[in-house]
């Protein structure tokens, strides 16, 4: 399996229309996500999706994507 603390999170506070806490995603794994009242609680409940992600990728014997891939490919050349 992929090194899981390879994938970088971004962590984005939601305002009150959209229930409050906080929204923790993978730009390499797009619709990976966590969500929790605190940083900490989004942050654990997203690598909680992270391993379950990679898990899915193993189970149907794919490749997931590599760590910082989406990163690399949005730098301009």
């Amino acid at each position: 399996m992929s090194d899981v603390d390879a994938y970088v999170h971004d962590v984005t506070e939601l305002g009150p229309d959209d229930g409050g806490g906080f929204l923790v995603t993978f730009p390499d794994l797009p619709g990976v996500i966590g969500i929790g009242e605190t940083i900490e609680q989004a942050i654990v409940d997203g690598r909680q999706a992270l391993f379950a992600g990679l898990d899915a990728f193993k189970a149907v014997d794919r490749e997931p994507p590599a760590a910082g891939a989406s990163r690399a490919a949005a730098r301009p050349a």
